[in-house]
């Protein structure tokens, strides 16, 4: 574990220091540092005006400090003179309580004083488009069902490979690639971990991408449907709970109904409580209901629920189970900011447990075919406004995520909403221009 910077900077020959943090918006923010000025940073932290970034501060506010957190670094393997490192946000030497990462630390130590160690692992999907994000990079991608196409993955290949040979550089131990069900669609994975380092890890992941793709002349979006008729970018959530030794699976009990224990059906049953507010942070833009909300894709499928459902290894509801002591959230997109997504999950999930929320029954119908007959099962929201909403009416969850965190986030997207509305688009004219 790396604990000084600058000797680490001296081992290694990293020259800079990408001192980041992410804002309420998931925007990455950071400062360039030298090597020789890294250890007064470790000390007191990067200065930041947090007005400049999407933080609920303003221009009289103090300095905000990010205090950079060691064993979180990362040298950049497409430029190895420099180091990524996640940092804390302070001010005036406290905690910024609003600030995503400092959220997701207090709920993981709410976690271990109940005794328990959340894991999770990510599966982020993403577009391959030309430099002005129009269309997809590939024109020879137009299978109707391209999901795992051989042919188009080895099209990518050189930027796909080198993406994943950076990957096993950093010991992430990524285990496989794919085309996903869009036209130049795909997904990338690594191993599950405690969740502070899959969020550092998926933070760090979509500056990885982003930046090979670049390199390649291409350009990388986790939008969640930057393409209208195609599989939106879902970013689906593998969620266990550990003991704190991390030696034993708290989910797992073999000999209840698919091997998930009272403690995990509680854990769950959070989960299926919150998950109409939890929407307002899995899918935090107005483009990710076009994802979650949408018709029948080309493939025939979106893969996104669209009802609050649970369900054993069956890939049409909000959370299946495919084996013993996990489930999987199906529910959030490639918007959702790598450390609130993380945070929420903890804050419904300890919840449930607290309460002994029962998930309610399982179904094992196809969602996207018979749906309809389920009629007791909650809709997500259809909107940003109505995920927000939902969010503000629901006090248990914007407790456990914090005040501070809830007033700044929800003021924020408030404000991301009005400006999506006063904004003239060309459906309406093209509608409207002759009512």
């Amino acid at each position: 574990m790396i604990t000084d910077l600058a000797a680490y900077a001296a081992e290694t020959g990293v020259k800079y220091f990408m001192v980041s943090y992410t804002d309420l918006m998931g925007g990455q923010r950071a400062k360039l540092v030298p090597a020789q000025a890294i250890a007064d940073m470790q000390a007191d932290g990067a200065g930041f005006a947090g007005f400049a970034t999407w933080l609920d501060l303003t221009p009289a506010h103090p300095d905000l400090f990010a205090v950079p957190d060691a064993p979180s670094v990362i040298r950049l393997p497409w430029r190895p003179d420099v180091a990524w490192v996640a940092s804390d946000c302070v001010m005036e030497k406290k905690p910024v309580m609003q600030a995503p990462r400092v959220v997701l630390k207090r709920l993981i130590d709410e976690a271990a004083q109940m005794g328990l160690r959340v894991r999770t692992g990510v599966e982020p999907e993403f577009f391959l488009t030309t430099r002005d994000g129009q269309q997809i990079s590939d024109p020879q991608d137009t299978a109707v069902k391209p999901c795992y196409d051989q042919q188009a993955v080895m099209r990518r290949y050189d930027v796909i490979a080198e993406i994943c040979d950076a990957m096993i550089g950093l010991g992430w131990k990524p285990y496989q690639n794919d085309h996903e069900d869009a036209n130049g669609q795909f997904e990338m994975n690594w191993e599950y971990d405690d969740v502070l380092n899959t969020a550092d890890r998926h933070s760090f992941f979509k500056f990885l991408v982003k930046s090979i793709a670049e390199k390649h002349g291409l350009r990388a979006t986790f939008m969640p449907k930057p393409f209208m008729g195609l599989t939106g970018n879902g970013c689906h959530v593998h969620i266990s709970v550990w003991d704190l030794d991390g030696k034993t699976n708290a989910f797992a009990d073999p000999s209840k109904p698919f091997g998930l224990s009272d403690s995990g059906r509680h854990f769950l049953g959070g989960i299926m409580k919150h998950a109409p507010a939890m929407a307002a942070i899995c899918n935090p833009t107005v483009n990710s209901y076009k994802r979650i909300n949408a018709p029948r894709t080309i493939s025939g499928a979106t893969w996104a629920p669209n009802s609050v459902t649970w369900t054993g290894n069956n890939r049409t509801h909000m959370v299946r189970v495919p084996g013993p002591g996990r489930f999987e959230l199906r529910l959030p997109d490639g918007a959702a900011n790598p450390y609130l997504l993380q945070a929420v999950i903890i804050a419904a999930g300890l919840d449930g447990l607290r309460t002994q929320a029962d998930p309610g029954p399982h179904h094992d119908i196809d969602m996207y075919q018979e749906g309809h007959t389920i009629t007791d099962a909650p809709k997500l929201p259809l909107n940003l406004l109505d995920a927000l909403r939902a969010y503000e009416a629901d006090e248990s969850l914007n407790q456990a995520m914090g005040a501070d965190f809830s007033a700044a986030y929800v003021k924020l997207k408030m404000q991301e909403w009005q400006s999506y509305c006063s904004h003239l688009t060309a459906w309406e004219r093209e509608n409207t221009l002759d009512v």
